[in-house]
């Protein structure tokens, strides 16, 4: 996938998103993607930033872990379109270690590597930090399983 395609798939807004009979194709875009904005892309990598939105919040009113596994699910599933791949398949292992909180309204930076893209497996390692300081608030590895083109 072109680097700007992937790019469109990150920042998907209302007038990006599908939709099929008026709904969103993706339900979570909504809570997720809305607001992340790419701000670098390359091969094998992406670093997004997005502002922490009240929806995300837990009960102790910082960023909720699953919304966390969600953006290393995201933006690595990203980053491994970077490198060519036409398809990120599905995951096999999600990874993550909760280091740091993020409070409603703080900016934060999500960047994601490919470690390895093959022809069945692709493995991406993803951090999340406080764009202000640099402090690391998780970092993730996301292995997933790559769809094999047909021999048929």
């Amino acid at each position: 996938m072109e680097l700007e395609a992937v790019k469109r798939y990150l920042e998907k807004g209302p007038e990006n998103a599908s939709t099929i009979d008026g709904l969103p194709l993706r339900f979570f875009d909504a809570f997720f993607v809305e607001g992340l904005h790419v701000d670098l892309i390359e091969p094998g990598r992406i670093i997004c930033s997005l502002k922490v939105h009240p929806r995300l919040l837990n009960s102790g009113n910082f960023l909720h872990g699953g919304a966390t596994a969600t953006l290393v699910d995201l933006v690595g599933s990203a980053a491994i379109y970077t490198v060519g791949a036409p398809m990120t398949g599905v995951s096999v292992e999600i990874n993550v270690s909760y280091l740091d909180a993020a409070y409603a309204d703080e900016e934060i930076e999500i960047e994601a590597k490919t470690l390895r893209v093959g022809k069945a497996v692709g493995v991406v390692s993803v951090e999340l930090r406080k764009k202000k300081t640099g402090k690391i608030i998780a970092q993730g590895r996301h292995t997933k399983y790559l769809p094999v083109a047909s021999k048929l």
